[in-house]
């Protein structure tokens, strides 16, 4: 015989989990179906295994702002849970944040496992029950209720919060084409550039604090650290682009390339009246020695050989010509990107279930009354810095207590097949 259920979330991640809790606190019958044998992988490994559980920002328009894509939806949401809401949830279960000076919120241990912690004894507290290794063929409605298929048998549910998270190809999604609802192609957003045999990979490790990153023939640009790797160049400035361009870049095939402002936002004049004073005031120096950029000996020495400029040149011996060439390299150097690297625990999607598909007051199906979507399964992303995180709370907290209104508690037989 079929289980039978108020709400059954299908999958166990950071919004699935975030509604299952908020749905059970109605006291609802409520279970999680994870395809995986583990739970709240992405959770687990955030940060660097500390968990970035959201941004320090807590204007909700401003918040907003950080989403390629969901942008206009979130802002509306934000007004029913956002980044003060989730400090305060957490902060009534135990679990308290730092803030680092670029805004991203860890929780206090340090250890992402005091978020999966928080979320265990939730469940149990709240008696949800948690089945792995559950692989979802297909979702049937009925009259208010579904069938969920699986491999051995069929789940009977009054409603379903689908919380799968972001599905690297549209074959992942292929579960849900019997409901013919609008999905938009997934393709990756926040992932590195590749640069394949250029030699600024030698000096993996180098780190600009802030820089600003443009893809050549295009409007997009970001700005903050960057860091140069072993295949390429990564940190937030590229992280950032790669968001904001996820759909052009992947049109392009990932080849394309980059022009790279080492000084952030300097201007060409301003640049100019550093060096003159260079020129002016350490001339008997030799270039190599001196460095008055942002920037490490090692990365300043590299744009000099890519300028063609000696580095034993003095800087009072520069020249007219080898200046101009120097601040170009310094503002408006030139990268080919032939790739790209994403994390595959991490990775982030654009694309998925179509935001004109869903009611975000609720997170309801437009379509399908008592079908909800939460997470990353929405074509909604945000750049690097905790806002994927919490539009899944935010996302997760609606469907779940909206699932669990309006309707009586009691679960009825059904007869439907």
């Amino acid at each position: 015989m079929s289980a039978k259920y108020d709400i059954v979330i299908i999958g166990g991640g950071a919004a699935g989990f975030f509604a299952a809790i908020e749905a059970a606190g109605t006291g609802k019958k409520v279970a999680i179906f994870e395809r995986s044998a583990k739970l709240l992988a992405k959770v687990k490994i955030s940060g660097g295994g500390r968990c970035n559980v959201t941004h320090a920002c807590f204007d909700n328009a401003e918040l907003a702002t950080y989403y390629p894509r969901g942008s206009r939806q979130l802002r509306k949401a934000f007004g029913q849970f956002n980044a003060e809401s989730t400090v305060n949830w957490f902060a009534k279960r135990g679990v308290k944040f730092y803030t680092l000076p670029d805004n991203c919120m860890f929780p206090e241990s340090n250890s992402s496992q005091t978020i999966i912690d928080c979320f265990l004894r939730e469940a149990q507290a709240k008696k949800i029950e948690i089945r792995t290794g559950m692989h979802v063929n297909k979702l049937e409605p009925l009259k208010n209720a579904f069938h969920i298929h699986l491999a051995e048998e069929i789940v009977y549910t009054r409603k379903v919060i689908v919380a799968t998270g972001g599905s690297p190809k549209r074959s992942g999604l292929a579960w849900l084409d019997n409901l013919e609802l609008d999905i938009v192609e997934p393709v990756p957003s926040l992932f590195t550039f590749n640069m394949p045999g250029n030699p600024v990979t030698e000096l993996m490790g180098n780190v600009v604090e802030e820089a600003r990153v443009r893809v050549e023939g295009t409007k997009l640009a970001a700005s903050g650290p960057l860091l140069v790797t072993h295949w390429g160049m990564s940190g937030p400035a590229v992280l950032k682009l790669s968001a904001w361009g996820a759909r052009i870049l992947a049109e392009r095939n990932y080849d394309f390339a980059i022009l790279v402002n080492w000084l952030n936002d300097a201007r060409e004049e301003q640049v100019q009246e550093r060096i003159a004073r260079c020129e002016k005031e350490a001339g008997g120096k030799m270039m190599c020695n001196f460095n008055p950029f942002p920037l490490t000996n090692r990365l300043f020495e590299n744009l000099l050989f890519r300028s063609k400029i000696n580095g034993q040149t003095r800087w009072g011996e520069l020249g007219k010509k080898n200046r101009q060439v120097l601040i170009n390299t310094l503002i408006n150097d030139r990268y080919p990107v032939k790739g790209k690297t994403t994390f595959k625990e991490e990775f982030v999607t654009a694309g998925g279930i179509a935001l004109g598909e869903i009611d975000f007051k609720t997170m309801q199906s437009k379509k399908y009354p008592g079908l909800y979507f939460a997470g990353e399964v929405l074509d909604i992303d945000g750049i690097t810095g905790g806002f994927n995180f919490q539009a899944a709370w935010t996302t997760g907290f609606i469907a779940g207590k909206n699932a669990a209104q309006n309707y009586q508690l009691t679960l009825h037989t059904h007869t439907e097949t």
